[in-house]
């Protein structure tokens, strides 16, 4: 079946009519001709996002214009290809998309397809970049499954990240991971992201921190990119969003991400998120959008165990190839019991010191290294420590606490409690509700969401809160 020319003229010629003149020279300008047979086309397009939207966005309307022009073709065929290679490199068949419709092309000038192509992708790169890894966040090379050291607060949340990470069907979409910081949150998104594109490089996967998302939304929208930011992210097989309680509050943000979400989880695309906070917890949000980010996989990771941070420890210090005594590590696992960051961080300074003073790493040297470390682990404060306290300062029993009486007398010292335990320890609402008789989160949130309106009103209220806190951290 031969080629015409003008059959492809004025099918493009049409389609500009119908989509305007900036679509056609982002979307169909860089479309060229591969070979036409059998009453198959084939069209080729510079990249495997700009085909997916051609075919998504243009692919019926394109069957129908060639039918129009020419019943003979059967079939459109949109694949993959770098214009400056020769046509034969086209040809991969795990690189086409088919588009059942009957039609019919010609080649497009070298010329002005590169110009065309030239265009689009410099559009693109307005929001990011042409490709997914130059959308995506980089990755850190450390953080891989390899170097995630398991133990009974993270297994859960790690096998989860695994199940994502190999290919096939997953059951539960979103994945939501959440901790408090430094426990291991966003080194198993790096570990799924690095796992994917090792294993399975054809899925595409997106990382990006919430923050880096509402930025490259706000570029976006300045530039009138927008319809192409929304295509790039929705077309990707897994999106993993970091932080997203840095959303909280941003309503055009939210929207964005909530319109995003939606439509990756109805084409059964993965999505992974994490946060500081399970989604029923975070404040700031809109409720569908805590609805859908409730309806997948929820998992958290608890603080760290004596057994978990050693075994940190003794695989970090292996890493860097330096012998540390096992009583070092023994002390430091005892001591630094916030989170993982504060750790590494602390087995860092005491190996730097070694090898630049030159002393041999021992008990007492590692004492003088981080007394800062030490210091603030040796005042770190319980819940108890809160109560007990706090029930002295109102002259009520420490048993009260946790009892069921809710008279004034009672309930406004233990509001002050549960406050303070949010404010001062890394505690999520229900390990702190659980403190105060087996409370539910949500009597929690509305405590501190009571004190802190109280201490805006009542000064002397303020100033019993505020003396408190003082002789709790003293």
């Amino acid at each position: 079946m031969p080629m015409n020319n003008s059959d492809w003229d004025r099918v493009k010629g049409r389609l500009r009519d119908e989509v305007g003149d900036t679509a056609y020279r982002s979307w169909v300008g860089p479309i060229t001709l591969h070979d036409v047979s059998d009453g198959s086309v084939r069209l080729a397009l510079p990249t495997r996002f700009m085909r997916d939207w051609v075919a998504t966005h243009y692919g019926e309307r394109l069957r129908a214009l060639w039918g129009a022009e020419n019943p003979a073709v059967r079939s459109v065929e949109i694949v993959v290809g770098d214009l400056r290679q020769p046509r034969p490199a086209l040809a991969a068949p795990n690189n086409k998309t088919a588009v059942a419709a009957p039609a019919i092309s010609v080649p497009v000038a070298a010329s002005a397809a590169s110009a065309a192509v030239a265009e689009a992708e410099a559009a693109l790169a307005d929001i990011g970049g042409a490709g997914f890894d130059s959308l995506s966040a980089p990755l850190d090379p450390r953080l891989t499954f390899d170097n995630f050291v398991v133990g009974k607060p993270n297994e859960f949340a790690y096998a989860a990240a695994q199940r994502v990470a190999e290919p096939g069907q997953v059951s539960f979409n979103p994945l939501f991971l959440y901790s408090g910081v430094g426990l291991g949150k966003t080194h198993l998104m790096h570990a799924v992201a690095w796992h994917i594109r090792t294993h399975t490089p054809h899925r595409r996967v997106v990382y990006l921190s919430a923050e880096k998302f509402m930025y490259r939304f706000i570029r976006a929208l300045r530039d009138q990119n927008t319809m192409a930011f929304k295509e790039q992210l929705r077309s990707v097989d897994v999106l993993m969003i970091d932080d997203v309680q840095f959303i909280a509050g941003k309503d055009a943000t939210q929207e964005e991400f909530f319109h995003t979400f939606n439509s990756l989880v109805d084409q059964g695309r993965q999505m992974v998120i994490s946060a500081d906070k399970s989604p029923s917890d975070l404040e700031g949000l809109e409720e569908r959008l805590r609805s859908r980010l409730n309806c997948g996989l929820v998992a958290d990771i608890h603080p760290t165990t004596y057994e978990l941070r050693l075994g940190i420890l003794q695989q970090k210090a292996e890493q860097m190839g330096v012998a540390m005594p096992p009583k070092v590590l023994e002390f430091l696992a005892h001591k630094i019991t916030s989170n993982v960051r504060e750790l590494e961080g602390a087995l860092n300074r005491v190996a730097a010191h070694a090898q630049l003073v030159g002393r041999a790493i021992t008990l007492e040297s590692t004492q003088e290294v981080i007394p800062d470390l030490l210091k603030a682990s040796d005042r770190r404060i319980s819940i108890e420590d809160i109560q007990k306290r706090v029930a002295e300062h109102f002259n009520i029993k420490l048993a009260e606490m946790g009892s069921a009486r809710r008279s004034r007398q009672v309930a406004r010292p233990r509001q002050v409690a549960m406050y303070l335990a949010k404010q001062l320890t890394n505690r999520s609402l229900p390990e702190i509700g659980r403190k105060f008789g087996g409370r539910d989160h949500t009597t929690v949130m509305h405590a501190v969401k009571k004190v802190e309106e109280l201490t805006e009103t009542d000064n002397a209220f303020a100033e019993d809160v505020e003396l408190l806190r003082r002789m709790l951290q003293g």
